[in-house]
């Protein structure tokens, strides 16, 4: 299958009065249809930055990217996005914050209010899937951490996005909540197979979930590595402790540690 993320020597700069930093340096990577790709590295080496360059959010200084065809020139629209905060609206309840990116993006925005009851299924089937059972006429401040952000991804996933962004959605969670949330997006990503592209900084969260995991250098980032998972689907989570999988994990913690002293494992 083709690359639907195609990301070509792009470079990306911050620039302000105390001084530029270049965040990203001729990087390039390519995601193929349907594919669940994870981006690890050192702090601060631009794993976030890539994720808005790949949504438009930000547009590079030299380079280009590509999505499903079409150079990025502006906010993606096919995109579904998570980010460690859930950022649910607090005035409106679980249901309605699923419902929101149908208010918005084309083509559900021109027919959302004739066939809401229909979307509300969807939504009500969606929140089911991954666990929030009953939960859809709560507010947002009635529900845990953890409930939250699984309330976040299911916003991220009502429109049936092509491409799937997700910026460290699960990092401000207990383990045990995290564990439960790796379970459920494979879930979740099994049933639709949209392409997915992870930033996370828990190299068993990498391996548990990804279908090959990328590796950045330090700062200028750029990608130095990659590393397929072949680990039999669906995952359970006593995988992550099994040989390969550790062996996996070993693996990727030498390029980080290459990574931050400058050389290359």
């Amino acid at each position: 299958m083709g690359a639907i993320v195609d990301i070509g020597n792009v470079t990306l700069t911050y620039k302000s009065a105390s001084g530029n930093v270049v965040a990203i340096k001729d990087a390039s990577l390519k995601v193929r249809r349907g594919e669940f790709a994870a981006v690890v590295g050192p702090s601060g080496c631009g794993k976030s930055s890539l994720m808005k360059l790949v949504t438009g959010l930000v547009l590079p200084d030299a380079g280009e990217i590509v999505i499903f065809g079409d150079k990025v020139r502006g906010p993606v629209k096919i995109a579904g996005m998570a980010f460690q905060n859930p950022n649910l609206l607090p005035w409106r309840k679980v249901i309605d914050n699923v419902l929101l990116p149908l208010e918005i993006v084309q083509p559900h925005r021109q027919r959302f209010r004739r066939e809401k009851q229909q979307y509300r299924e969807q939504a009500i089937a969606l929140l089911k899937t991954v666990g929030l059972d009953g939960f859809g006429d709560r507010f947002p401040w009635e529900l845990s951490g953890g409930m939250q952000q699984r309330a976040s991804l299911c916003r991220a996933l009502i429109h049936d996005p092509s491409l799937l962004m997700l910026d460290e959605p699960f990092a401000a969670l207990d383990m045990f909540t995290r564990e439960e949330l790796w379970v459920a997006l494979q879930d979740v990503w099994l049933a639709r197979r949209p392409t997915v592209i992870l930033v996370t900084h828990d190299l068993r969260e990498a391996v548990f979930l990804a279908d090959r995991v990328l590796v950045m250098s330090a700062r200028p980032g750029r990608i130095i590595a990659e590393q397929a998972v072949k680990l039999e689907r669906p995952r359970r989570l006593e995988t992550i402790y099994e040989p390969c999988a550790v062996a996996i994990i070993h693996k990727l913690r030498e390029h980080i540690s290459a990574a931050r002293s400058g050389g290359r494992a």
